[in-house]
């Protein structure tokens, strides 16, 4: 590293909100060592934050390095095909030095490490489940230090959420920078999956399940409402489990209600729910909390018994629709997604006829369709009755032209029906939609679901938000929550007019 070459990073950042939460944490680690984040092509590194969960994410990350390299900055790679792959990626891709999780509290000095040129062996990749006991109570003890809530005197929302304890200080090190704004943020409460799901790699590289402390959430659900969140996404592999290294399977149902307590927080949205854990009391904490949106993430993955066990997973086309029946006795209105895989090893033209049967009753609002590939370490990979890849997609395009049918359907279903609408930004003039606004409802999830654009009256003076109770228009701004009637539906998104604010 010479003194022409500056300590400035970009981080680019592939995959689910879990690896968005990652990048924050190294941003503001890197920030903490002393690096500056630039803008792409403005950057010394290039730092990618992989995704390896299927084949065209894979794909997708080693198109990134290469990109990054041929722009002339350094490279170096983190995440889930960095963790998964190891030196075997390294060996394959010399362009970039791949780093560990474990390289992520030591991230500034890694990068000091690719800026000079150091090239350091890779990791070899290993099942990260070994690395805490089996047992999940046994696990908190065993985890690496977690945040404690920052220390009085602490930087506020404009600057990073540092770590601290009582001996090391707040200059300890650094927990989350926002790299990007907006009114809705994730909050990771758990890392890592115990499930065995046969298609599935994920848990060998992210590691078993370990919740984070339920101080820690309240702590940095805080800081981000400090920093104008007004809506948070409660991600993890699992959120189901959480709790349950903690000695409390209820955990959540304690949580949630604490969360939508905060100052500022409008509303709390939960990712990631597995049907076969998801409890009577859940459903009832999420359904009837103020605050907390009545969405249910459900991963099902399939509907067919047999072919779910085959999945290593619970269920069946009957079990699923008398769950939802279940959540919609407590909520008519509540939001349901969930992915589905098709083209499994073994299934039948029967077990099709069994998930079409259930998306045809399942009035489910989101709909994710994906055709299945092997997965390196995964059991299903082994299976007999592989199916070609031309009739796995034939099979996706089937069912996604199913799905885009029945979201359709069951988004004028809610014409009429009267929503809270979390604003995010204006619409774009140019398309038609002048004096309009961008939000989404409580069954509409960010990036993954469809949006709602809200019709407003002329403003009023600005900031005469008493107005709005009173029945007349004020100025709209992200981050307001406004109550709408839905008149109309494109495909999954909703057009509505403002009647009220939301009342909490």
């Amino acid at each position: 590293m010479t003194e022409s070459e500056p300590r400035t990073v970009s981080l680019v950042t592939l995959g689910c909100a879990r690896n968005e939460v990652d990048s924050e944490e190294l941003a503001a680690r890197l920030t903490a060592s002393g690096w500056e984040l630039a803008s792409a092509g403005e950057a010394s590194v290039v730092l990618v934050n992989t995704c390896g969960f299927i084949q065209a994410a894979k794909q997708e990350s080693i198109a990134e390095l290469l990109s990054a390299a041929d722009s002339g900055a350094k490279v170096a790679a983190v995440g889930c095909l960095a963790e998964r792959y190891g030196a075997e990626l390294a060996g394959e891709l010399p362009e970039a030095q791949i780093l560990s999780f474990d390289d992520y509290p030591d991230i500034g000095a890694r990068l000091d490490d690719v800026l000079a040129g150091r090239r350091r062996p890779a990791h070899t990749a290993r099942d990260r489940r070994t690395l805490l006991p089996i047992a999940p109570v046994e696990r908190q003890a065993r985890r690496a230090p977690g945040p404690e809530a920052p220390a009085p005197g602490a930087p506020g929302p404009d600057a990073p959420w540092i770590l601290g304890t009582a001996a090391t200080g707040p200059a300890a090190g650094v927990f989350r920078q926002r790299l990007s704004g907006g009114v809705v943020a994730p909050l990771k409460i758990a890392s890592g999956c115990d499930r065995r799901c046969s298609f599935c790699a994920i848990p060998s590289y992210r590691g078993a399940f370990v919740s984070r402390r339920p101080h820690e959430l309240m702590a940095e659900a805080r800081w981000l409402a400090e920093g104008g969140v007004r809506e948070l996404v409660l991600v993890s592999e699992n959120s189901t489990s959480y709790g349950k290294d903690l000695g409390n399977l209820h955990l959540l149902e304690e949580v949630l209600p604490e969360l939508a307590t905060i100052e500022g927080i409008e509303r709390i949205r939960i990712s990631y729910l597995q049907p076969a854990e998801l409890r009577p009391g859940l459903i009832e904490v999420i359904t009837s909390t103020p605050g907390v949106a009545d969405y249910f993430d459900l991963s099902f993955q399939h509907s067919s018994g047999s072919v779910l066990r085959a999945m290593r997973r619970f269920g069946d086309t009957d079990r699923f629709l008398a769950l939802l029946d279940q959540i919609r006795q407590a909520s008519p209105g509540a939001g349901v997604r969930s992915n589905f895989i098709v083209g499994f090893p073994g299934e039948s033209p029967a077990d099709l006829a069994e998930l079409e049967r259930f998306l045809g009753h399942a009035g489910l609002d989101a709909i994710g369709i994906f055709g299945y590939s092997d997965e390196d370490g995964t059991a299903a990979a082994s299976l007999s009755g592989k199916l070609d890849d031309a009739e796995i997609a034939r099979r996706v395009e089937d069912f996604a032209d199913l799905a885009e049918e029945l979201m359709a359907q069951r988004a004028a279903d809610r014409i009429g029906q009267t929503i809270d609408v979390l604003i995010e930004e204006d619409a774009a003039p140019d398309e038609g939609h002048s004096g309009a606004f961008i939000g989404r409802a409580a069954h509409q999830a960010p990036e993954v679901d469809g949006i709602t654009t809200v019709s407003a009256k002329a403003p009023l003076a600005a900031g005469d938000r008493a107005a709005l109770a009173a029945g007349d228009q004020a100025p709209l701004v992200a981050g307001d929550m406004v109550r709408a009637i839905v008149t109309g539906s494109d495909g999954v998104d909703l057009t509505a007019d403002v009647i009220l604010p939301s009342l909490r």
